[in-house]
Order: structure tokens, then sequence, then C-alpha cells
């Protein structure tokens, strides 16, 4: 009975019709950027220190630079305002009062030799800032500076929630009926975003946001490698991410044009409802899913369709086909499974740490780069130009080098890189926005192999479930990490870097424990799995000298 690969290869395994969904696919792909790190452009942190009645009044009267009005006005002033205090503390002096000197104000107000009280900022603060984001509005700093953390939050603990109940809608009703309904809710919590007035309610959409938006981009990426042929299946994958690399440097040019957050999310909103008119006209849903479910004249329909476009005529013999459902009862998927053996037990615990330093990394460093000081538009724009090399060494090296070594390597780089750039001083910023680009380099190439090693390493009865059940460690770190980036910031500015270092390492340390999995059949069975680091890979060809030995009395 030939299966759907088969008749594929006589209608196009990559062809118009195929390159069509795939392209439009990719723009849905690109269109996941702003809500994965939308917060380094909505919640951008200005320079920003209290608000003062009656300074600015002041600062006129005596003819004051801003420069010589921070200096008398704030705390600890060093010209950055880089202290808790310049930034979360206010002399608790009247600035309006009669009589206060220009030369030195704060001794004219308390006395000389007398210390002024520091009081919070209970006026709000001044940004330095000609836009405006999530911080400024709300006043995101200070004691509510964790506030951001958990909007950003908020979106992960989405995903998590959601990647599981929009896979079983997949399965369930369809692809395409998934993704349609997935970029509706996104379309609608993009819109409401703009226009809610309250932290609380745009914590509560961004979460409602995180439920679908991961969900919607699983299922492009699901139906794009099922309507390719298999030698086309992973490069199409790859692509597909790489698509949201693309993503990353438009949401950059919009961020830079548009500076206030919600017409940004308004703008990086309405693309998506193009989509969906769309996708509802001129999406196929996926032949593999009607197969699944006993549709196959339908299947039948799509694959003929696909023929057309295609030019290609496919073969009588094939027009009639029935294809028969798989018997996939004898072996029930369970959560124990995972665990049950030595060796799924290891490949469960190590792709499961990896998928959760993959995202620590790659998030983190995405969210400390845009803290770090220099140009945020520009070092952002340099980071996301490093993942095209990424994916482009993932190409050439899986299918030459293996798997395991490639991906170890570049845990191992992002972990040095962090290293390295939390020891080079501030003052060369240059050099650590240099380093910190390698890092984010090695951690996506460790991100998109993750992705597809992760089926390699389950049997086929639990693969989905393998899959699901590690890759949900990657929303579990992304709860995590606007912690650990913006609370540990505030102890030593690099030390979520020194955190990412020891992930990073360690994460590529356990790879090399897993089995090579070029050129080996995917396990069919637990047993298999057991067997695979048996398994000697394929035999090169030897040559036997034979020796002749002299023979002694």
């Amino acid at each position: 009975m030939p299966t759907l690969d088969d008749i594929l290869e006589h209608v196009g395994e990559f062809d118009r019709f195929q390159k069509q969904t795939f392209f439009v696919l990719c723009l849905l792909s690109a269109a996941f950027t702003p809500v994965y790190v939308g917060v380094v452009f909505f919640g951008f942190i200005p320079e920003h220190r209290c608000f003062s009645p009656g300074v600015a009044e002041l600062s006129q009267r005596c003819g004051w630079s801003l420069e010589e009005q921070l200096n008398h006005t704030v705390p600890e002033w060093d010209g950055r305002g880089s202290s808790y205090n310049s930034r979360c503390r206010r002399y608790e002096a009247d600035w309006n009062a009669t009589g206060v000197s220009c030369t030195d104000p704060l001794g004219s107000l308390v006395g000389n030799g007398s210390t002024v009280p520091l009081a919070p900022c209970l006026d709000g603060w001044v940004y330095d800032s000609p836009g405006s984001s999530l911080v400024t509005e709300f006043d995101l700093v200070c004691e509510d500076s964790w506030k951001l953390d958990l909007f950003q939050s908020s979106v992960n603990a989405g995903f998590f929630i959601g990647s599981i109940n929009i896979g079983y809608i997949a399965d369930r009703f369809g692809r395409k009926f998934c993704l349609l309904t997935t970029i509706f809710a996104n379309i609608v919590c993009g819109i409401l975003l703009v226009f809610v007035p309250t932290y609380l309610w745009i914590v509560i959409i961004r979460f409602m946001q995180g439920l679908v938006s991961k969900g919607c981009w699983t299922a492009g990426y699901i139906l794009v490698t099922e309507v390719v042929g298999p030698e086309y299946r992973r490069t199409v994958g790859i692509l597909y991410q790489t698509a949201f690399s693309v993503g990353l440097l438009v949401f950059d040019a919009i961020a830079y044009a548009i500076p206030h957050w919600r017409w940004l999310q308004l703008t990086v909103t309405l693309p998506t409802c193009f989509f969906l008119l769309y996708y509802c006209r001129c999406l196929p849903e996926s032949p593999r899913w009607l197969i699944s479910q006993g549709k196959n004249d339908k299947a039948m329909k799509i694959v003929s369709d696909m023929a057309k476009k295609n030019q290609k005529k496919m073969p009588s013999h094939f027009e009639d086909i029935k294809f028969e459902e798989e018997d996939c009862g004898k072996q029930k998927p369970s959560l124990i499974d995972l665990v049950r053996t030595p060796q799924m037990r290891k490949n469960t615990l190590i792709l499961m740490y990896n998928w959760f330093t993959s995202s620590v990394l790659y998030q983190g460093l995405i969210m400390h780069m845009g803290i770090a000081g220099g140009n945020m538009y520009l070092d952002f724009l340099y980071s996301a130009l490093v993942e095209f090399p990424a994916a482009f060494i993932i190409l050439v090296t899986i299918d030459r080098v293996g798997r395991r070594y490639p991906w170890a390597v570049s845990n191992l780089v992002a972990g040095a890189a962090c290293l390295v750039t939390a020891l080079i001083p501030e003052d060369i910023h240059w050099l650590k926005v240099i380093t910190a680009c390698i890092g984010r380099m090695g951690i996506t190439m460790a991100f998109e192999m993750v992705c597809f090693v992760n089926t390699e390493l389950y049997p086929t009865y639990i693969r989905n479930l393998g899959v699901m059940v590690c890759s949900s460690l990657c929303d579990v770190g992304g709860v995590i990490v606007p912690f650990i980036v913006y609370r540990l910031v505030e102890v030593w500015h690099d030390l979520p870097l020194i955190v990412f270092t020891v992930l990073g390492l360690i994460a590529g340390g356990l790879v090399l424990l897993l089995p090579e999995t070029k050129g080996r059949v995917l396990p069919e069975t637990v047993e298999d799995v057991e067997n695979f680091h048996r398994q000697s890979a394929p035999k090169a060809k030897k040559i036997y000298l034979h020796v002749k030995t002299a023979e002694h009395d």
C-alpha cells in the first residue's frame, strides 16, 4: 500500500504548491516575534529620576543647565543616574521655599553640615525618553519594577498552558481550523492590548495572548512540514524558524520608527488580519491529518489540487487509492514511559534541561541586551543578524558532522561567550556587543537543534508526548527568565550572564551523553531506544593487512 510520501514523489515534494504554502506560513512565523520578544520594546526602561515639585521653576530662576540641575537636586548623581538612590529616591526638601540659594540649594534649606533626608518618589518620575513604554506609562520602576517581570512571565505562562490544549485541538479538529481560530484570538488580544487602560488587564490579556500564539506558531510549523516530502522536511522546518529571525529585523525597524508602545502594538497586529483573510480561502488542510481521520476523499482532493498547481500529472493508479489507518492501539503512550527505563530516563532529563536552558539563554540575552545601556535598536539588530549564519551552519553540519557535536559546541560557545561578555569592562561596549552576539548565535543553534533532535530520540508511539513534555520546560524557563535578568542586574549588571554561563556549559556537557542520531533509523519501541547508544554508526571501509611473522624454533 503506497503512502502519501510515495504520492508526493510524483506530484511534487517541494514545488509551486508547497512553496506558496511555505511562504505564507513563514509570514505567520515572523509575526510571532512581537509576542515572544516584544518586552524589549514594549517595556523598555529609560533613564529616570524622581519628579520633585519646584525643581523646574528653581532651575529656570537660577539659570542652571540640565546637568547642574541634576547635580543639585538628585541624590548621588554621578552623571549617569546609575545608583538606586538617584533613580528611586528624592531629597525631602521644599524647593518652592523662599530664599533657596542657587549655588548651594541644599545647604540653604537644611543648614551647613546637615544631612538631607531621602524620601520615596511620591510625585512620580521623570523619564529621559522621547517615546513611551509600559514602564513610563505605569511607572514600573523601583518598588514596582517586578511588574515588568510579571508582564513577560504572563505570556510564557500562557505558552505553557496553551501549547498542550492547542496541540489537542490541532490533532482533534485539524491544522487549518486550529490555525484560523488561534490567529483570530491572537488578533483580538493584540487589539485589546492597545486600548485597555489598566496594568492588571494588560497582564491578563497578555496571558490570554500567550495561550493561543505559541499554539498558532506550532500549528503552522506542523502544517508546513506535513505538506512537503520527507527529503525537504527538516530544511523547511529550519527555514520556518529562520522566518522568525526575519521577523526580528522587521520588528526592530518598526519599533525604531514607532517609539510609542500602544501604536507599536497596533502596527504589528494589523497585518495578521490580512493573513487570516488569505488563510481562510487559500490555505490547505494537511492531507496527512485528513488521512489519519479517515477522510481519504478530502485528502486526495488536496493532493489532486497540489498536482495541478505543480503542473504534474498524478499516476492513474493513485487516483482512487484508499489509505488504511495504522493500528496505533498496540502501545498506549504514558508519561511514565518517558522515565521507565535508564536510557529513556537519561534522554528525557537531558532534553528537558536543554529546552529550559535554550529558552533562558535565548530570551535572557535579548532582554539583557535591551538594558545594556547602548543603542537599543542597533544592539537588537546586531543580535538578530547572527541568527542567519546560525541556521546556515546547522543546515551544513547536521547531515555531515552529525547532531551531537554541533549541538554541544553551540551550548558551550553560548556559555563561554556569556562569561567573556561579563568580564569585558563597560567602557568597551562594542566588544561586549560582539561577544554577546556570538553567545546569541550559539544559543540560537542550540534552540533550533533541540527542536528536531527531540523527535529523533523517542519511539514513534510516544514521540509527540515526549516532545510536548520536554518542550514545556522551555515555557517554564520563559516564566523565570524575566526575574533572573531584571532582578539580578540590580545586584550587578552582568550577574545574569554568569548564570547563563553556568547553564550553557552544563547543557553542552550533558548533550555529549546523548546518542548520535545521524544516519540512524527512528526508534519504534522503548527497546530500540535502550539499544540506541549501542548501535554502531555506519561502518567505514577498512583495509586488513595480513602480516607474515617469522617462526622461531
